[in-house]
């Protein structure tokens, strides 16, 4: 593998007064204005380079993966273990099956979650971490692939690894040039990186997006039918043709979907009548005790199968700016009825 260029992570020289203690900036908010854009400028730089120059190793890690029959099991100590836990949440519902183990916890009984067929995914800048390097007889022992994300390619972690993400950063933002910083971050967009290009080699679409995220804005969208939120059965206001307007607008204040359809005894859609009709019907300046419903709704109104996407009737309200529909079987029979006020609540919109 060609290496990228590292610099050992130490600071740099200072005097003897003043080694080992971080320069004190101002606490002017221009200060630590100046401080914060000073890390940000780093961080970049940091990225800048890796996208310049990625790990030689980042196709064969991503073959590595795709010929995984397991979980990525992803583990790392400290910072490092912050982000592979990030890195396996991120992997896991992009369609790579994956999970975080404590490498300390797997000296205890936790590497008994790796079992034939699984990959490792260890993090560790220094390639020395003692508590990742005691799992490497049991990764060995299984046969399991091996991939290091880490800033020293020349460790014992890197020597024993099958591919190799070279994390090095020339320094960290910090001030002491110690605490993780640019190298965490950089550890972070390369674990993105390897989930984004198996994602996109699986064909990973929409849909499996939303099957592991039922709970999100997404899932709602894609899984959540017309059934799952309609009015059924009493909660569907619904008059006969010959309720006079009165009478249905009682109907329509008790249901409260600002609307009632009108059926046939069978239960057969003839009609809707809404608040916009309503409005007609006052401009008109028709007896409301008196008009019968069915010479002033709307025939034929605009129906969803119960079984359509919850999407689908978003769509439909939008398209014909209304602010309710009827649930219909192919039949013409009234099943369920639904507002927008539904798919507010339901995180549809």
């Amino acid at each position: 593998m060609t290496s990228r260029t590292t610099k050992a992570l130490s600071p740099e020289p200072r005097p003897a007064s003043t080694a080992g203690v971080a320069e004190r900036a101002p606490t002017t908010d221009l200060g630590l204005l100046q401080r914060g854009k000073t890390v940000l400028a780093i961080e970049s730089r940091a990225l800048a380079a890796l996208a310049e120059n990625p790990p030689s190793d980042f196709a064969a890690a991503c073959r590595l993966c795709l010929a995984c029959r397991g979980r990525v099991i992803v583990t790392g100590m400290g910072k490092s273990g912050h982000i592979g836990h990030k890195i396996a949440a991120t992997l896991a519902s992009t369609g790579t099956p994956s999970f975080f183990i404590h490498p300390a916890e797997a000296g205890h009984g936790d590497l008994g979650m790796l079992v034939e067929g699984d990959l490792v995914l260890a993090i560790s800048y220094s390639g020395e971490t003692e508590e990742i390097l005691a799992m490497l007889p049991r990764i060995k022992r299984l046969g399991l692939p091996l991939i290091a994300l880490t800033g020293s390619p020349r460790s014992r972690l890197a020597q024993a690894s099958d591919a190799i993400l070279e994390a090095s950063v020339e320094q960290e933002a910090c001030s002491l040039n110690l605490a993780p910083t640019a190298s965490t971050t950089i550890a972070l967009a390369l674990g993105d990186a390897l989930a984004v290009a198996l994602l996109d080699a699986r064909g990973f679409t929409e849909e499996d997006f939303a099957h592991a995220h039922p709970s999100g804005r997404l899932g709602r969208r894609l899984w959540l039918r017309v059934s799952d939120l309609m009015h059924r059965g009493d909660g569907i206001p619904s008059v006969r043709p010959e309720t006079r307007i009165s009478q249905a607008l009682i109907e329509m204040t008790r249901k409260g979907l600002g609307m009632t359809a009108i059926t046939t005894p069978e239960g057969t859609l003839l009609g809707v009548f809404t608040d916009g009709d309503l409005r007609r019907v006052l401009d008109r300046r028709l007896d409301i005790h008196d008009c019968l419903i069915d010479t002033v709704m709307t025939p034929d109104p605009k129906t969803i199968p119960a079984e359509a996407l919850a999407a689908e009737a978003l769509k439909l309200m939008e398209q014909y700016r209304i602010n309710a529909l009827l649930a219909t079987t192919p039949s013409g029979k009234l099943v369920g009825a639904l507002n927008m006020h539904d798919l507010l609540r339901a995180g549809v919109v």
